[in-house]
């Protein structure tokens, strides 16, 4: 199991907040965290590669983006803790469609904004761990520290 720090230490070093994970496949894949001080889309830059797979293409968020996608990860946030307390299965995961409406009208709105934009930047995303709830409101259990792509 990885190492976890409280939010001052990873802040101290250098990690920035996640705000919501779309997808996970062996770590991270997409997402929305702060990048230079700001939320931005994140979206791992190559499944193929092993050895690149902490590199993500990163782009600017909008604020009324950024406002639908945290209301969309509260949303899938509930469905969790329902699940992990035994009150909902995995058929009503929101993300399988015609589950919650308001989660289907999220992915709509949302599906442009989280499609890499001209300009995005490649960079290395290095993972460090609280110790907080796998998935909680203010985001999932994990941050980033940036650097420079290769």
């Amino acid at each position: 199991m990885a190492e976890t720090w409280d939010e001052q230490r990873l802040i101290a070093g250098g990690f920035r907040r996640v705000y919501a994970e779309f997808e996970w496949y062996d770590g991270p894949r997409a997402g929305l965290a702060d990048v230079d001080g700001r939320p931005h889309y994140f979206q791992g830059y190559d499944y193929d590669h092993a050895d690149e797979s902490d590199e993500y293409l990163v782009w600017p968020a909008g604020e009324a983006a950024v406002v639908l996608e945290r209301e969309q990860w509260a949303i899938f946030v509930g469905w969790n803790q329902r699940s992990e307390a035994g009150e909902a299965g995995p058929e009503s995961h929101p993300d399988l469609g015609r589950v919650d409406a308001r989660y289907d009208e999220l992915t709509r709105l949302l599906a442009p904004h989280r499609q890499p934009a001209e300009g995005a930047r490649r960079l290395v995303g290095e993972l460090g761990f609280d110790a907080g709830d796998r998935y909680r409101a203010d985001g999932p259990d994990y941050w980033f520290r940036w650097h420079p792509g290769r």
